[in-house]
């Protein structure tokens, strides 16, 4: 229970006023088609420089949490979602909005979306410090293969294809080479004096989430006509309320398994989403208005992609491996502010770590507050011409990176790798993936080399790396990943040859 004294430290003026500009902020970017939450969050890493560790991650965490909540706007009045997280939502979010229940619709979501997030946060409370102790057992070649982990899990399930994504964190893996060795001090693969300090983490960040949507939403200049935005007509919040608690079996299954799945490294709010909608339409009794506009599958869909939030963080604070791509620019964040996740997050950083995840709990009740209060607003937002808003992000991402050192270096950096992820995107690579191998490589580097030296002065290498039930135990996970992604990518494959067969 150490959290709760840590809790007056979210309510200090500074802490207060960044968590409520991170919770507002996100809402409207949230509600924007085409900036999504991996995005927003690697676009404002830049504006915590000057912020302390803490004040820095309030505001990154209050951002992540609003954007995915947010994205249930556009959803609903737009038919678009406004994050991948955000797809289910548009099933019966839209088709109630046509019925003239938009505002009903938005008060079920951001109702759900609060509900679900609570009990996310609840969970990263109290499963966090568990696994961080167990942590406390891990060697070098224990945290060489968590970091090895890290990359394929993710790659392979945040990717199309196995192959794709395991290639991606091949090449962040490479690109975390690029610079000086730490240890013999040699030169690696420096083309241009800008790489001399190796890859900046936040000009690439940056590069890598912003730079290809920048590029789409250039091409497809002005939005839709027909993307008109459904009027919102006035509706009692405590009408909203009792459908919730009539709803309490879709509001469990969207909670638990968003939860679950939020555990899951790399699987994200999207399939949390869309299971949960599945799982809820399977055990209602009324799964025939499920897409008619029934509030349950709304329901379902937004407090599992809300639910996920807290438990993707669980992996991340313990074992520095990311639960979702945001989760994974969250992990950059840490870095850059000096803070390593483990079992020194909660040892030496208490008041970071408790007082970070104790402002994502008040977060999502302040989102909930002011989701029912700008959601028109944002609506009208995103209603802005792709164009414009390309301009704007454009904008923010070359100052972003200049902003790092004061150098052009990392905005031709950030440039260089945003173009070069546009065009591996367009071939069915993903950006997740190439970023984990570019933060976890030196992490896996580093301690490659510690225990190298360590088995040189016992066992062996091959000992060392290989022996003991946790390194095998590890190995095990980190097959069995690529295993399962590659027979859920043949399944897939065969049921899609069905499909077009029946067809």
């Amino acid at each position: 229970m150490e959290f709760i004294f840590y809790f007056g430290d979210v309510f200090t003026p500074v802490n207060f006023a960044l968590l409520l500009v991170g919770t507002i902020g996100g809402l409207i970017l949230g509600a924007t088609p085409g900036l999504s939450p991996t995005m927003a969050v690697a676009l404002l890493i830049p504006f915590t420089f000057q912020l302390e560790a803490t004040q820095g991650l309030i505001l990154l965490g209050a951002a992540y949490t609003s954007t995915v909540a947010g994205g249930a706007v556009s959803a609903i009045l737009l038919k678009i979602p406004g994050a991948p997280a955000n797809i289910a939502t548009t099933l019966d979010g839209h088709a109630m909005a046509q019925k003239g229940q938009g505002a009903k619709a938005l008060q079920l979501s951001f109702l759900s979306s609060a509900v679900g997030g609570v009990f996310g946060v609840l969970l990263l409370i109290f499963l966090t410090p568990v696994l961080a102790q167990w942590a406390l057992a891990f060697g070098p070649s224990h945290l060489f293969w968590l970091a090895i982990l890290g990359v394929t899990v993710i790659g392979t399930l945040d990717s199309a294809s196995v192959v794709k994504g395991l290639l991606s964190g091949c090449i962040g893996l490479w690109l975390a080479t690029i610079g000086f060795d730490d240890i013999m001090g040699a030169q690696r693969f420096i083309f241009h004096p800008s790489l001399g300090g190796g890859i900046n983490i936040i000009a690439a960040l940056i590069g890598l989430f912003a730079i290809p949507q920048v590029i789409t939403m250039f091409a497809k200049g002005r939005l839709r006509e027909d993307a008109e935005v459904i009027k919102v007509e006035k509706h009692p919040i405590g009408g909203a309320v009792r459908e919730l608690m009539r709803s309490k079996r879709a509001m469990g299954i969207g909670t638990l398994t968003g939860s679950i799945i939020g555990l899951i490294p790399g699987v994200g709010g999207q399939i949390a989403g869309l299971v949960a909608y599945d799982q809820s339409k399977k055990f209602s009794p009324e799964r025939e208005k499920f897409g008619t506009g029934h509030p349950e599958g709304l329901i379902a869909a937004e407090s599992a992609n809300n639910a996920m939030v807290g438990p993707s963080l669980v992996p991340l604070l313990t074992l520095s491996i990311p639960g979702s791509p945001t989760a994974a620019v969250l992990l950059g964040g840490l870095l850059i502010h000096g803070i390593f996740p483990g079992s020194d997050l909660f040892d030496n950083h208490p008041d970071v770590a408790w007082t970070f995840i104790n402002s994502m709990l008040i977060g999502q009740v302040l989102m909930c507050i002011f989701g029912l209060y700008v959601a028109g607003l944002a609506a009208r937002i995103a209603t802005v011409p792709q164009s414009v808003m390309a301009a704007i992000v454009l904008g923010l991402a070359v100052f972003g990176s200049y902003s790092v050192q004061s150098s052009m270096g990392d905005v031709y950096v950030m440039a260089s790798l945003g173009v070069m992820m546009y065009f591996l995107e367009r071939f069915g690579f993903s950006a997740a993936p190439l970023v984990l191998g570019l933060i976890l490589g030196p992490i896996a580097e580093s301690n490659f080399i510690q225990g190298s030296m360590i088995a040189t002065a016992t066992d062996g290498l091959a000992p060392y790396f290989l022996g003991g039930a946790l390194n095998l135990f590890l190995i095990a996970v980190v097959i069995a990943s690529i295993l399962y992604s590659i027979y859920m990518e043949l399944r897939a494959r065969r049921y899609t040859s069905k499909e077009e067969i029946m067809a």
